[in-house]
């Protein structure tokens, strides 16, 4: 069962998918907050761009995709707050001018075409080369110390700007700081779930998270654990099996999201069977207050 660790790539893309699960539902349940859950999707085609961009210069498609995608969620969110152009507005513009920014360089790059960036829209466990484990663990300690360090103040901010604000956090500055932490997190995620796939990882683990807890920080917890468990579990289901690993683990999380949901609905009915009767005790105590 495990000659799999045998293999040079098939270590590679465990550490990968291992910190693909740690860091992508970390920086999801933000994005989950702000109702911000297709951002993983726009900023993905950007980095499409940048991955072709990466192509034409020959230099690493990952770095490369990084500086592009970084700039792109700042683009869309100074957009979005200067109230230039509604989120939704902002966020086409990235699906649809980084979709075609990249099919159009790479097919300018020598030798380039479509079928070069496969891979990276889809994912590839053998394609996990040394070069890409060392950006995507500087990248993904650069995404874990931003969302966990800052989680308080990033909270705050995805919860009430106004109300941040006036507490005097640099709203603006955080709120940049979580689009270029989001851009980071889809390029470390490409090699392995897939750039038009990352963003379910970023949101589909939190979403089943909610489901099972109440707090936001036993939610971001159990949803890391979630994000590890589809994106390991899915890596190997996909050796095995030999089908895409971007494909493989998005399944997965949504059939855990369904497990967790059936399993929660006994609970949920508890809990709101509890509120009602607190709120009937609640009004009937409020006449033997009066005089």
């Amino acid at each position: 069962m495990f000659e799999l660790l045998d293999y040079a790539f098939m270590q590679r893309a465990l550490l990968a998918a291992l910190l693909i699960g740690i860091a992508a539902p970390a920086v999801g349940i933000y994005l989950v907050q702000r109702q911000q859950a297709l951002m993983g999707d726009g900023i993905g085609h950007v980095a499409l761009t940048g991955v072709a961009l990466g192509f034409l210069l020959n230099a690493d498609p990952v770095w490369v995709a990084v500086l592009v995608s970084a700039l792109g969620a700042i683009v869309m969110e100074l957009l979005r707050s200067s109230g230039r152009a509604r989120g939704d507005v902002a966020l086409a513009m990235l699906f649809y001018g980084g979709m075609a920014g990249g099919v159009m360089i790479i097919n300018l790059a020598p030798g380039g075409s479509t079928a070069n960036l496969t891979s990276y829209l889809w994912g590839s466990v053998t394609t996990v080369s040394p070069s890409d484990i060392v950006a995507i663990c500087w990248l993904s300690v650069f995404v874990l110390v931003v969302a966990l360090g800052l989680r308080r103040q990033l909270f705050a901010v995805c919860q009430d700007e106004e109300f941040a604000r006036v507490t005097g956090l640099p709203v603006r500055a955080l709120n940049l700081l979580l689009a270029v932490t989001a851009a980071a997190t889809v390029t470390v995620a490409m090699r392995v779930v897939g750039l038009l796939l990352v963003s379910a990882l970023m949101v589909i683990p939190v979403v089943a998270a909610q489901q099972a807890t109440r707090g936001f920080a036993m939610t971001l917890v159990l949803a890391m654990v979630f994000g590890v468990l589809v994106s390991v579990s899915g890596t190997v289901t996909s050796y095995y099996v030999d089908v895409p690993p971007g494909g493989t683990i998005v399944l997965l999380a949504l059939g855990l999201f369904i497990v967790v949901t059936l399993a929660s609905l006994p609970l949920a009915r508890r809990r709101a069977r509890r509120r009602d009767a607190e709120e009937a005790l609640g009004g009937a105590r409020v006449p033997a207050t009066r005089p």
